[in-house]
């Protein structure tokens, strides 16, 4: 059933269009993503929707009765009420009623003797009591706790005043109180902004229990992956809708664009022919009729747009002319915090020449700080930091405070590089977006995309070896963010980042490195490798604490069932452990053969290079004699 029908919508600037004849359906049960580019209008639409702005054409049809709840991008809660008040605000009906209830079984008991007022009483309560269990009226408080638990508001928070909040903490409130709220139609407009990672999954898993429809505009691939069902592409003025999530979305478009190539192409092959045909024909009097025909048939064809190509899109290259030493980071028994507050210790980190090391964990637990403590903008509060030779150093702050305000998009590049002619400034800033008068613009009146560019175009131009990247998607578009990840994968240095964009980490990092209040540990893989292996952990603890505690001989069958799986799992995983360790065994005493030639002992480059291959293939035997012992240890246990 559908509870809103766009018909025909537009919204003009002037002569300027933003969009037009847009039509989009919400079902009931809808689960649509809406996607384009920065700046193409979404939120505009999306306040036009839920009634904040009106259409200058078309018009928006809704059920009657329709609960709408609407997330603007970065609002916060605006309330004088505590975390908790705020919340329990949103309950205030079942509240009323609770409050009738207790009336009622008092007055049941004064009117107790009096049979017909006490028959009207019972039914009134019988009644509201039906009510109020179907409105999860004994479970309300419950479902407050476990949806602030669930955005990181611990029980230490519920007396705080919400005005003393951040402003991403009161993003987050705000939008605990969508949830709590549950409209018919929940629209958000980027709610990933302000999550970490363990927030942006548990809000994930709620969506997709979510009994209403979801509309969502997100630049988070792997949030749209998960809970799209439907895509509408808002794109050069028009709305095109696409079956499926975010990646069948993007196969699907590519298709339709090279079928609408293949039209396109036929028919302005037909004009051509048909319009020489005219020119060379329409004079001749013994051919003018047929011409005549032929413009008619022009005249009346319905001529197909050009197919959206390419658009403009940045083009970002980070070179490297000095190549670093192999080892390019270590930090050894570490520890961050402020003043006397330590949060997270031990770090241990050994990043190596070309690795593309990921940072993650949750929000305060210090991955920035970590990453300025390498910069030397932060004192480790314990251990020592240790860059290796000829390593360069280019940092990405999140929070751009490497920009300047006052200054121009061009002065901010150029007066860094004051010897480059200003057509090479020029040319820098055309490949980021930035051209003709824009380079003008001071970096003050710049929109958080604008300045992540700008940002990112500085860090390509210092042409450093070894890249520490705060948060480096956070402002960009979609595909902004695809063409970072290309000129990452094809960067020949060294990259230690944090990101809270699963998608931007699975398709960068090799290794994943999760900062706790316990300090790091490593994890040799993707983003969707490390998910599997905390998954695997917590299995193994979980059943490490069932073995001590008391048992119900009901489980028994079960735990035995689970024990063994999992004992077989470990059993695999180290027998390939010691495969791939021989195979690894072999190379390294191949390797030092080799080494030992005499033409390579009085080759001092090619000596270097078996070296440093040598220290690689150490290094990746002791990470695996790591991981062959822990699951040697967590096979002893289970046994």
């Amino acid at each position: 059933m559908i509870i809103l029908q766009c018909s025909n919508i537009a919204r003009f600037f002037g002569a300027d269009v933003l969009f037009e004849n847009i039509q989009l359906d919400i079902d009931e049960h809808s689960r649509i993503a809406l996607v384009g580019r920065n700046g193409v209008g979404k939120s505009t639409l999306l306040k036009i929707i839920v009634g904040k702005e009106s259409p200058d054409e078309g018009q928006i049809n809704k059920k009657r009765g329709l609960t709408i709840g609407y997330l603007a991008q970065d609002t916060g809660l605006l309330s004088d009420k505590t975390v908790y008040e705020e919340m329990l605000s949103v309950f205030s009906p079942l509240q009323k009623m609770e409050k009738r209830l207790h009336q009622l079984e008092e007055d049941m008991v004064t009117f107790a003797l009096d049979a017909e007022k006490s028959a009207g009483l019972f039914k009134e309560y019988e009644q509201l009591q039906h009510d109020f269990k179907e409105q999860n009226g004994y479970g309300y408080e419950a479902e407050i706790r476990s949806v602030l638990h669930g955005f990181k508001f611990d029980a230490s928070f519920y007396d705080q005043k919400v005005a003393e909040l951040s402003g991403g903490q009161k993003t987050r409130l705000a939008l605990c109180r969508l949830l709590l709220l549950r409209p018919d139609l929940l629209v958000l407009d980027e709610p990933t902004n302000h999550l970490d990672i363990d927030t942006l999954t548990w809000l994930e898993n709620y969506l997709q229990g979510y009994r209403g429809a979801l509309l969502l505009v997100s630049h988070d691939r792997y949030f749209l992956d998960h809970l799209a069902t439907e895509v509408y592409d808002l794109s050069r003025h028009k709305i095109t809708r696409y079956q499926g999530n975010y990646s069948k979305y993007l196969d699907q478009k590519a298709q339709q664009l090279a079928t609408d190539w293949k039209t396109y192409e036929k028919q302005q092959a037909e004009i051509a022919k048909l319009e020489d045909f005219v020119a060379r024909n329409m004079v001749r009097a013994s051919t003018t009729k047929r011409a005549q025909s032929r413009q008619k048939a022009l005249d009346k064809m319905e001529k197909m747009e050009r197919p959206q190509g390419k658009e403009k899109s940045a083009k970002i290259l980070f070179s490297v002319p000095t190549v670093s030493g192999n080892v390019v980071l270590q930090v050894e028994n570490g520890a961050i915090g402020y003043e006397d507050e330590i949060i997270s210790e031990p770090i241990n980190l050994d990043i190596r020449r070309k690795e593309a090391v990921a940072l993650v964990g949750p929000n305060g637990i210090g991955k920035s700080t970590l990453l300025k403590a390498i910069t030397g903008d932060h004192p480790l509060l314990k251990g020592t930091v240790h860059l290796g030779s000829n390593v360069s150093l280019g940092y990405y702050d999140q929070e751009q405070g490497q920009l300047h305000s006052n200054k121009t998009i061009l002065s901010e590049l150029w007066d860094e590089h004051p010897l480059l002619p200003e057509k090479e400034i020029r040319t820098v800033l055309g490949s980021f977006l930035f051209s003709g008068d824009d380079v003008k613009k001071t970096v003050a009146l710049l929109s958080g995309g604008e300045k992540a560019r700008l940002s990112l175009a500085k860090l390509a131009m210092q042409e450093e070896n070894f890249l520490l990247l705060d948060e480096p998607t956070n402002h960009l578009d979609i595909d902004s963010k695809e063409v970072l990840e290309n000129a990452l994968m094809d960067y020949e240095g060294t990259l230690f980042f944090v990101s809270h964009d699963r998608y931007f980490i699975n398709r960068i990092a090799s290794k994943v490195v999760e900062l706790s209040e316990n300090g790091s540990k490593v994890y040799l893989g993707d983003y969707d490798y490390y998910l599997e292996k905390k998954q695997e952990e917590e299995e193994i603890a979980a059943l490490l604490k069932e073995e001590t505690a008391p048992e119900s001989p009901k489980k028994n069958v079960f735990q035995d069932r689970t024990k063994q799986k999992a004992t077989r799992t470990l059993q695999r995983e180290i027998t390939a452990l010691e495969e791939e360790l021989e195979s690894l065994e072999e190379k390294i005493e191949t390797l030092k053969l080799e080494m030992a030639q005499p033409e390579n002992l009085q080759d001092h480059l090619k000596l270097l290079e078996l070296s440093d291959e040598l220290d690689r293939l150490n290094e990746t035997q002791g990470n695996l004699l790591t991981t062959w012992e822990e699951k040697s240890i967590a096979l002893e246990e289970l046994e």
